[in-house]
């Protein structure tokens, strides 16, 4: 996939830093972090728990503001939440009133304007969820109520897509569904995704490039290419080299090695 220049990045991340004021002290929850994210790339983020993954996606997004640092779609400042941008949260945050048609029109309510019908069935069919259209969230399963979300957030046909461990909740078998799903998506119609995830493996198979954060504060510590060839099968990931791939991140993670970036590890996959 031609990602375009690299002097012209979709997101860029430049020296982001994020201070709270607390009553027992400041917490820096991210240092300096920079990172270039390339047009209908796949990004996904990983590190220790606390290390400010959510806090950067959520500036990313535009809810939180930064204490300093800068980050840019399409070369200009983010200083709220664009229309260009979408989320997935943790939790799908359906609203249990409403139904699956309703919940996913809701947003184009708040901004008045007319969602795009032919859009909105094209994803749901693609999504498993023809149909369902008249369910209310406490009919249908965790995995289609994250599909549904999906839905919502490609909906309204954004640019960037910002997922913050979307799937970390599902059983292991609906988790692997539920990657296969973003992939064939993502191969249906490119857009840039950034991946928050506390799975090394799902991080693998997901991305087109992982990078790796430090403990906090947060900052990048490490970042991996991943050349295997799409669409990815899942008996890629039982061979040696992604679960060299996968050792050598769980390293970086747990033992804390150096802060410098790497050279990318290339896969010798055959199709790669």
């Amino acid at each position: 996939m031609k990602t375009g220049p690299a002097s012209h990045p979709k997101l860029a991340v430049r020296e982001a830093s994020k201070v709270y004021r607390t009553a027992s002290g400041d917490l820096v929850a991210l240092d300096r972090c920079s990172i270039d994210i390339q047009a209908n790339q796949i990004v996904s983020i990983v590190g220790p728990s606390g290390c400010g993954k959510t806090t950067l996606l959520w500036s990313m997004s535009g809810l939180h503001r930064l204490s300093s640092g800068e980050i840019r779609l399409d070369g200009k400042v983010i200083t709220g939440p664009h229309p260009d941008i979408g989320l997935v949260f943790q939790e799908a945050n359906l609203l249990p009133w409403r139904n699956l048609d309703a919940n996913i029109a809701f947003p184009f309510e708040i901004k008045s304007t007319r969602p795009d019908r032919a859009w909105i069935d094209h994803l749901l069919q693609r999504v498993g969820l023809a149909g369902f259209g008249g369910k209310f969230p406490r009919e249908l399963s965790g995995g289609m109520q994250q599909r549904a979300s999906i839905v919502r957030a490609l909906s309204l046909k954004p640019s960037v897509l910002l997922m913050d461990e979307p799937f970390g909740a599902l059983d292991s078998f609906t988790r692997e569904e539920m990657n296969r799903l973003v992939e064939e998506i993502w191969l249906d119609r490119p857009t840039t995704i950034v991946f928050i995830t506390h799975s090394i493996e799902e991080a693998i198979f997901l991305s087109d490039r992982v990078i790796v954060m430090s403990a906090r504060p947060g900052r990048v510590a490490k970042e991996y290419e991943v050349l295997f060839a799409r669409p990815r099968s899942l008996e890629i990931m039982a061979t040696k080299e992604v679960f060299d791939l996968q050792n050598a991140i769980k390293l970086d993670i747990v033992g804390g090695r150096t802060s410098q970036k790497q050279a990318p590890l290339r896969s010798a996959v055959a199709g790669s």
